[in-house]
């Protein structure tokens, strides 16, 4: 950067810094909506999250100082108060973190584990497994919240702010409150008759037996008092503390309204899991793709290593000289075979030996990709191949279906004026997780065990992701950051349980292969084949011209219950600016935003 940018860049930044500590002193003003916008772009860094309160807080961080890791932990917390039935302090999540002053990229697991007196038979009563439903609402389901140790050791390792410092503006969000939107009414609203049967849940989710109303203002005090002794004791106050035998206590003995017809089964998460829990610092995977370093999430998620074989898949083939209806027939057929890999052999790499390299080798993959027809689409479920002894063109004969996952998980992506990236996607599992409120405390429990295949996917195959003591479960959580030569192009990531993976997949062909800009591959209608007999698709890919060639090659469609994921991403233009995008619909819209917009002045 020329000296007369480096010096106006210093001054615009001091003032931006005090123009922030101002701010920051001031009585916080009357709630009102905070303004949305899906795209932005500028300089100093910026901020994508799916909740326009959350990115503000998470821009403000990095306009007062703070660097990517910082702003990412303050965007999470705030993202606990405003989108609390995707993410918060009793769930978890996995973080990638590209070091601009190293130029490496680092992950870290704030997975979830199931207490130590878990085994395979978590979920199977009286020898079935039990209806999805009635584990997603229990004791059972909940595993050792992560996201707060994530924070914890994301500041320690990366950032340049305490924890107590980086939530409190999350901790005053929570206490002086935000405006509700349609989004947060109708996700209490879904989820009303399960929330409605622990009366610590009713009371704050359903004031006067209803969900707040839009337009109104809704404070969560219990969860700002939960922020300010984790920012006062540090996340001892969770793991070792009073906070911990509280989660305990409520696991165990779920508080259920005693006029409740809900069987609550309860679970068996002691102090000592919650105890020896850790965030562990894992490598990276990295895959190679049209020259690009794509950097991804490995083990016990497989989102890294699914996307990772799905791009090697389509080196095989140049993706942006295919007709629309061919792309979309080789991204359906390239995630139907990394899919059924995927369940067969990604599970806790603590637990299992999961054979990542091999499933990562272009060698494999393209023993993988000559088994797709261009004319004709797969029959699922395919059968997995052995990616550590692999059979050119010759597929295996027990197919390997995909159990299924919780949709509501949330991701936010981050950069800052250094250089440095943060993707990371964070969740309680389903919409509302368990249903259970901590009482006292503010924040739903995750219901992220019911992740684990209740019993084996195929019977008589070894199944990888079945629950066990301290094990953490499989996951399809897949932040990602692409690197061209070296240096940050973009990233992104989404929720959407399994649809995960090809919603990344799909913004990642978009934006490399197929011509889009970053806030056009985030907006394109979606699908997603997870080796099953029919793809699940948005109402707007049913739409597109190319639907009868894709059904003429033998593709089959179900209409997606609703959209599907929630993107958000960052990208590092060549002049210089970021470009930050979010949904421009999915979700009521994501909130994109910049430190300073716009250009300057002799760039006009």
């Amino acid at each position: 950067m020329p000296a007369h940018r480096i010096a106006v860049v210093t001054a615009v930044t001091a003032l931006l810094v005090t123009a922030g500590a101002g701010a920051a002193s001031a009585a916080p003003p009357t709630p009102a909506q905070t303004p949305k916008s899906p795209v932005a772009v500028g300089y100093l860094g910026a901020v994508s999250s799916i909740d326009a309160d959350a990115t503000a807080i998470g821009t403000r961080v990095l306009r007062e100082g703070g660097n990517a890791v910082d702003a990412a932990v303050a965007t999470a917390a705030a993202l606990g108060v405003t989108d609390p039935f995707s993410a918060g302090v009793g769930g978890g999540g996995f973080l990638v973190f590209y070091d601009a002053r190293t130029g490496k990229v680092h992950t870290l697991d704030g997975r979830e584990t199931a207490p130590k007196t878990a085994d395979a038979n978590l979920f199977v009563e009286n020898g079935k497994p039990l209806p999805f439903d009635a584990a997603v609402t229990s004791g059972l389901g909940v595993g050792v919240p992560g996201t707060p140790a994530t924070w914890q050791e994301a500041l320690r390792k990366w950032g340049t702010r305490s924890l107590a410092r980086t939530i409190k503006p999350a901790e005053q969000l929570a206490k002086n409150g935000f405006t509700v939107d349609q989004t947060f009414h109708d996700q209490i609203a879904n989820n009303a008759t399960r929330f409605a049967a622990f009366p610590s849940t009713r009371s704050l989710y359903l004031p006067g037996g209803a969900p707040p109303v839009v337009g109104t203002r809704f404070a969560n005090p219990d969860l700002g008092a939960t922020y300010a002794q984790l920012a006062a004791k540090g996340t001892d106050a969770l793991y070792r503390g009073q906070l911990g035998e509280d989660i305990a206590k409520t696991v165990q003995r779920p508080p259920v309204d005693p006029a409740s017809t809900l069987k609550v089964r309860p679970g068996n998460l002691t102090t000592g899991d919650l105890a020896a829990y850790r965030a562990i610092e894992r490598d990276p995977t990295h895959t190679e793709y049209r020259g690009l370093d794509v950097y991804g999430m490995p083990a016990p998620s497989s989102g890294g290593l699914t996307v990772g074989e799905a791009l090697n898949i389509l080196e095989n083939v140049d993706v942006a000289k295919l007709s629309k209806a061919d792309y979309l027939h080789y991204f359906l057929e390239s995630t139907r075979l990394a899919f059924a890999d995927r369940n067969r052999w990604i599970g806790d790499p603590a637990v299992n030996d999961v054979p990542a390299k091999e499933l990562l080798s272009q060698s494999f993959a393209d023993t993988r990709a000559c088994l797709i027809n261009p004319d004709k689409a797969g029959t699922s479920p395919l059968a997995p191949a052995d990616p550590r002894n692999p059979a050119p063109c010759k597929a295996g004969t027990t197919g390997a279906p995909t159990p299924y996952e919780g949709e509501n998980t949330t991701h936010l992506t981050v950069a800052d004026k250094w250089g440095n990236v943060v993707a990371y996607t964070l969740t309680i599992e389903q919409e509302g997780g368990s249903g259970i409120v901590v009482p006292g405390r503010g924040f739903l429990l995750n219901n992220e065990l019911t992740d684990f295949s209740f019993t084996p996917v195929t019977p008589g195959v070894p199944d990888p992701n079945l629950p066990g003591p301290g094990k953490r479960p499989r996951s399809s959580m897949a932040p990602t950051i692409v690197l061209k030569h070296g240096k940050p192009f973009f990233a992104t990531g989404s929720p959407g349980g399994a649809s995960i993976i090809t919603t990344v997949l799909q913004v990642l062909l978009g934006r490399i292969d197929r011509g889009l800009s970053l806030e056009d591959a985030i907006a394109a209608p979606r699908a997603s084949q997870r080796n099953s007999a029919t793809a699940q698709v948005e109402q707007a890919f049913l739409d597109q011209p190319e639907l009868a060639a894709l059904k003429a090659k033998g593709q089959g469609f179900s209409a997606a219950p609703a959209e599907i994921g929630a993107a958000t991403g960052v990208e590092h233009l060549r002049d210089g600016r970021w470009l930050a995008a979010a949904e421009p619909v999915r979700r009521g819209i994501g909130s994109a935003a910049v430190v300073l917009p716009g250009t300057w002045p002799w760039e006009r």
